[in-house]
């Protein structure tokens, strides 16, 4: 998988300075811009590219946990033909932000003004998952590119290009208001020059973000960070080191009670691709982390249930083929039996 496995990672193509990748993006095909959401996902799905069925994966993820089935993609309507990417699924399991892109061999900025590459939306019925909706988070006429969106509440973290970053790649956060998302806007220089802040998560109590980061100071190529705000303001980041190694840490997810921290880390199953890694909080720390889903997997989000939602990416002789979301549920405590009494 290399560094393909989030949106970020797809984003270092556009690794010109700051304002110059966006207004470069701006410039290439603007007048062919398609409104977002005005076309579906699948009229932008080559018609050459054909779904990847289990049966074909040639790299399956593998759960190596007894606390969960082994997992399987969610299927239609959320996965097509295209790459689905960047899960991130809310508290009670309800509503299921991803990123989608109707061709992962095209480069990103080919992706701008294609209406369909950015932020989806699905929600859980009586019959499964309703048809994906596009999270529109820009202006008419404004050529972006978003990601990796995390919810709490009623605000949306997402990473993007676009004109007014101090990257070319910033954190910023949008709010909801009558079902609609609206005044988006920058995190600041802080969290995103100073911090260097990318995929993130923010605690239940909105008083610590976790994010990924490979500024100076970690371990390895990409660590987990954690800024804790004090006095109003976001405190220096402390290094995980015992959740970090040499290699490279991305994605993390924290638990609703801050017991648990989630991360895509280098397969120890599957050395060459990715997985997904667990550590627990103890009274002295972070424990070392354990990997629970090997195989290509990556991007871990969870519902209060303890259901684990992830990508998995599909290769076929060292290509990357597509992408989809995947579900490993929590298996269910055996019933107790009773002691008491018998008639």
């Amino acid at each position: 998988m290399n560094r393909r496995v989030c949106l970020l990672i797809v984003f270092l193509v556009l690794s010109l300075p700051g304002s110059i990748a966006c207004s470069q993006a701006n410039r290439e095909g603007s007048a062919t811009a398609v409104p977002p959401g005005s076309v579906s996902r699948e009229s932008r799905i080559p018609a050459a590219a054909v779904k990847v069925l289990p049966r074909n994966d040639a790299y399956a993820p593998r759960v190596h946990s007894q606390e969960w089935e082994q997992p399987m993609g969610l299927g239609s309507p959320v996965n097509t033909a295209g790459s689905e990417d960047s899960p991130f699924i809310t508290p009670d399991g309800g509503t299921l932000y991803f990123w989608f892109t109707p061709d992962s061999s095209i480069p990103a900025r080919k992706q701008l003004n294609d209406g369909v590459t950015g932020i989806w939306v699905s929600r859980k019925t009586a019959d499964g998952w309703s048809p994906p909706e596009r999270v529109v988070l820009q202006a008419p006429g404004e050529t972006v590119l978003d990601g990796c969106p995390f919810v709490l509440g009623d605000q949306m973290y997402f990473c993007t290009a676009r004109a007014g970053n101090s990257r070319g790649i910033d954190m910023w956060v949008a709010e909801r208001k009558d079902g609609s998302w609206g005044n988006w806007k920058n995190v600041g220089e802080k969290l995103n020059k100073l911090y260097q802040v990318g995929e993130l998560h923010v605690s239940a109590d909105g008083n610590q973000i976790y994010f990924a980061s490979d500024r100076r100071g970690g371990k390895g190529k990409r660590d987990i960070w954690v800024t804790t705000r004090a006095g109003g303001e976001w405190q220096q980041p402390v290094n995980l080191e015992t959740v970090n190694s040499p290699g490279e840490e991305n994605q993390p997810f924290l638990t609703e009670d801050g017991r648990e921290l989630w991360f895509t880390g280098q397969s120890t199953h599957a050395p060459g691709s990715v997985g997904v890694f667990r550590s627990r909080r103890t009274t002295t720390g972070w424990n070392p982390p354990e990997e629970i889903i090997s195989h290509f997997a990556g991007e871990p989000t969870l519902d209060r249930e303890g259901n684990i939602y992830f990508v998995h990416h599909f290769f076929r002789d060292g290509k990357m083929l597509e992408a989809d979301i995947y579900l490993a549920r929590k298996k269910k405590p055996p019933a107790q039996v009773s002691s008491g009494p018998k008639p």
